[in-house]
């Protein structure tokens, strides 16, 4: 495979609440075209007053900030308000300044706009995956961002495939 394959997931506690962030990147693209330095990555964070939607889009913004222009690009996502708003919402809410159909304002514009600039130039296929369902990186992804959430310590990999213990 020539690509770069990215699962999120985002938490909050509250809702609004503490929140967290994780994905894990695996980079399975030519050297020539790799901008990773190793071949699996996990990534997280946390913020203190958040939503859930929120650590969704944080989740594949943080994640697309490793990954270069000239990559295809795999992203597993639990969350139908981040595919569907990146790939269909999107375009009318921007023809519409940023109002939804009701007229009223779009929720987390910033991120919107801040995702919207890392998906340019970017060969990006969106597919949803069921959460909790049992998807060892979708849970891995969750771990981590339930982590972050709660305020806990976490080990994250970064280092080849034959080390990481999700992937053969």
């Amino acid at each position: 495979m020539d690509k770069v394959i990215i699962y999120t997931d985002g938490s909050s506690r509250g809702n609004p609440g503490p929140g967290g962030y994780g994905a894990i990147i695996i980079n399975d693209s030519k050297p020539e075209i790799r901008n990773l330095k190793s071949e699996i990555i996990e990534i997280g964070g946390r913020e203190e007053m958040t939503t859930n939607n929120r650590m969704e889009m944080k989740a594949v913004i943080e994640a697309l900030k490793n990954v270069s222009d000239n990559n295809d690009i795999e992203i597993y996502a639990d969350s139908e308000y981040l595919i569907k708003g990146i790939t269909i919402w999107i375009k009318n809410w921007q023809k519409n300044n940023w109002r939804t159909k009701d007229k009223r304002e779009v929720m987390n514009r910033d991120l919107w706009e801040e995702l919207l600039i890392e998906t340019e130039n970017k060969n990006i296929e969106w597919k949803k995956v069921l959460g909790h369902s049992g998807h060892e990186l979708n849970d891995r992804c969750d771990e981590i961002a339930t982590s972050f959430a709660d305020g806990l310590n976490v080990d994250l990999y970064d280092g080849s495939k034959t080390g990481y213990f999700l992937v053969s």
